[in-house]
């Protein structure tokens, strides 16, 4: 039979060989099957990535299994530590004991012993029955509860921490100087009000409860208006990208020195925390001793920013302001400033650039700026690979960390001052808090897009990649032990952010032969901005010039003599010995020419977002 005859009717097709007439169907299948397994890894990850944003909603972005996980390790150890079982138990005798006895005498006004200020309880009215039985018995249970929680070895268990960390919680949420029925106080105030206070705490809580839906400004920072009554140092935006404006200020002097000052400051918050009212604004500081002073101002990201990454911020952001610092005044080195996470970008930078060759700095000021973040102090707590995953979770559903979810995270960690006394203070006392400058731009915050966040969590806090040389610029590592322009590293003593321990640690890691250190007391924003005159403020400082000598933390704080006063007097006699002696005619703001030298007036828009 020809092969081209018709098909009898009702013949049964013979059966087609896989392949046999379309070969590309085989491939094609080939294919499909072994993309299967990785389409649906992809699929299950974003399930879990999805589950975990859902449980970070409802736990603040804290990981549940990570301090369930701590409470478990602690009541083991302790299972296997008789000695130290018998040990607590009879502190708790003891503590127990102390407080019934003191019941029996608390009816006559016995007053409470010193050291119950530091719970919380310095009214006199905390003196008088049943007050002070109250006061007492949790200053018992309070001490209890920490001598558990934190034994010798705490500071070397990041679990343990993180166990001292609830339990803190725990115990400052269940003070009685929370509750109106336990706090004397409180009951004297509704008594001589007849309950305006309640009251007016009502409305306050009302309102606040309106703007965390609606959004809106919290009360009091209306009167803190950026461009009227702060960030107010005269100046234009003379550059503007996708993600910064650089601000140059208007000189306030006839001269000026040659060498540049270009600042960068932290992008977890708006950079007018350095030019706040006149008398604590570094900038106008800065001008008046006659610096030219560049500012780099972030943009506040949003969702269509999520894909912003460290390299992002490093050549759109200081890579991209130091060229333009250097457009407009050509062949002078920088004194170039970072603060925080700022100062964590510029030592990057300067790294980078020195390891291609590229010096362009007179020289380096670090403020509260970790580089070695081994040691990240009280924010440990919050960074392990479970919170970061949660945040990742969060971050990746709406693009952004919302400034409220850091907001937060810091107030967790100072909760009685930060949380549960403004809150009683509010909503049961009926006042609002009167801000400062420094309290309202603390509420002005930012968000943090969802790449950039990531990788900064990742690479620094979890892997530290930085201080062990791993981390890449280009492809290329980036060795801190190549800086070496003169560096002047400043650390604040009640740091929570950056501890100042942490913060000396780069001293170990870098050859710069002139290396400055100085200790100012303060916390991470306080003790910065400090203004030039503070009869609060005290520091300690030493340099030294041999690039093979080191001091441990504990050698420097004893050689290093302390002073009274401000420390940003001492930074400015420092920054004039590293510029040139010949002053300059002062440079107007637009000197650099062309229409990027006039673009708007300082403060600019970005820092309005």
């Amino acid at each position: 039979m020809s092969a081209h005859a018709k098909k009898t009717p009702g013949t049964r097709p013979q059966p087609r060989t896989p392949g046999a007439r379309n070969p590309g169907s085989a491939q094609r299948a080939r294919k499909a099957r072994a993309a299967a397994p990785s389409t649906e890894a992809a699929s299950k990850s974003e399930i879990a990535r999805q589950l975990r944003a859902q449980l970070a909603a409802l736990t603040g972005g804290l990981a549940p299994d990570d301090y369930l996980k701590a409470w478990w390790e602690w009541y083991l150890k302790l299972a296997t530590q008789p000695p130290r079982q018998a040990q607590l138990a009879h502190s708790a005798y003891e503590k127990t004991l102390d407080s019934l006895q003191f019941m029996t005498r608390a009816a006559g006004g016995a007053p409470l012993a010193p050291g119950h200020e530091e719970l919380g309880f310095t009214d006199a009215a905390w003196n008088v029955w049943p007050f002070n039985a109250y006061a007492r018995a949790y200053g018992n249970w309070a001490s209890w509860w920490k001598q558990a929680l934190t034994p010798a070895a705490a500071a070397a268990d990041p679990a343990l921490s993180r166990v001292n960390f609830a339990g803190r919680l725990l115990l400052e949420a269940a003070s009685p100087a929370n509750f109106l029925y336990t706090n004397p106080e409180l009951l004297e105030r509704t008594a001589a009000e007849s309950g305006q206070n309640l009251i007016r705490g009502l409305k306050n809580w009302l309102e606040d409860a309106q703007r965390v839906v609606r959004g809106g400004r919290v009360a009091g920072t209306e009167h803190f208006e950026v461009g009227k009554d702060v960030a107010v140092t005269p100046g234009k935006v003379v550059f503007r990208n996708r993600l910064i404006e650089l601000l140059q200020y208007a000189p306030q002097t006839p001269e000026a020195y040659a060498e540049p000052i270009l600042i960068t400051p932290a992008w977890i918050m708006k950079y007018y925390i350095l030019d706040l009212s006149p008398r604590n604004s570094l900038v106008r500081y800065l001008v008046e001793q006659g610096h030219t002073v560049f500012m780099i101002s972030w943009k506040n990201p949003d969702a269509a920013d999520r894909e912003l990454g460290l390299d992002d911020y490093l050549q759109l952001g200081f890579l991209d302001a130091l060229a333009e610092v250097r457009r407009l005044i050509p062949r002078q080195k920088v004194h170039a400033v970072g603060y925080c996470i700022g100062g964590t970008l510029l030592a990057i930078a300067a790294a980078a650039l020195a390891g291609a060759g590229d010096e362009p700095f007179a020289s380096l000021t670090l403020l509260a700026a970790q580089t070695d973040f081994s040691e990240p102090g009280e924010l440990s707590v919050f960074i392990t690979p479970n919170q970061v995953a949660m945040l990742e979770a969060m971050m990746h559903k709406s693009g952004v960390l919302e400034s409220e979810r850091m907001g937060a995270a810091f107030a967790l960690l100072r909760s009685r001052d930060l949380l549960w006394g403004p809150a009683v203070d509010q909503y049961v006392r009926g006042e609002r808090p009167k801000l400062n400058d420094l309290m309202a731009w603390n509420a002005d915050g930012t968000r943090m897009p969802w790449r950039m966040h990531s990788e900064y969590l990742e690479r620094l806090y979890l892997r530290n990649e930085l201080a062990r040389g791993e981390f890449t610029v280009k492809g290329e590592p980036v060795e801190l032990s190549a800086l070496g322009a003169p560096l002047f590293v400043v650390g604040t003593e009640t740091d929570h952010v950056a501890p100042w321990r942490s913060v000396y640690k780069l001293r170990s890691l870098t050859r710069s032969p002139d290396y400055t250190f100085l200790l100012t007391s303060g916390g991470h924003n306080a003790g910065i901005v400090s203004g030039p005159v503070h009869p609060k403020r005290r520091h300690r400082l030493l340099t030294w010039s041999n690039a093979a000598e080191t001091l441990t933390p504990d050698e420097w704080l004893k050689r290093a003599p302390q002073r009274e006063g401000s420390w940003w007097p001492a930074w400015q006699r420092w920054l004039i010995e590293h510029s040139s002696a010949r002053r300059e005619p002062a440079r107007s703001v637009d000197a650099g020419g062309g229409p990027s030298a006039t673009l708007e007036d300082a403060p600019g828009s970005y820092v309005r977002q």
